[in-house]
């Protein structure tokens, strides 16, 4: 079973991925090379992470917030403003992130 989210479309492109449900900074450490990086937020202290995500999707933030320029800046398809990204995101699921239309489904929805 799949459900689609919709955010607002942040940084082109199209992966798919582990969900990896980061809280904060003592988290950082969990995110693997290829993850898709989910999160209520970014700031300038996130940035190492762009390096590493396949793809970023916010609960918060619009076309110019940190995460969407700085996923511009590295390349990878960014999806924000996914107001139940961490209610419906769950760590470890499969997720395709379009961060050309905006959207986040996530593929072994329980």
């Amino acid at each position: 079973m799949a459900a689609v989210l919709t955010g607002t479309a942040a940084s082109a492109g199209q992966v798919s991925g582990t969900a990896r449900v980061i809280q904060g900074p003592d988290d950082f450490a969990r995110l693997r090379a290829g993850d898709v990086l989910v999160c209520r937020t970014t700031d300038p202290a996130w940035t190492p992470l762009f390096g590493i995500a396949s793809a970023v999707v916010t609960e918060t933030g619009g076309m110019l917030s940190h995460a969407a320029i700085v996923a511009r800046e590295y390349g990878i398809p960014a999806v924000v403003s996914l107001r139940t990204a961490l209610d419906l995101v769950v760590d470890g699921s499969l997720v395709a992130v379009d961060g050309s239309a905006g959207t986040v489904t996530v593929m072994d929805l329980q």
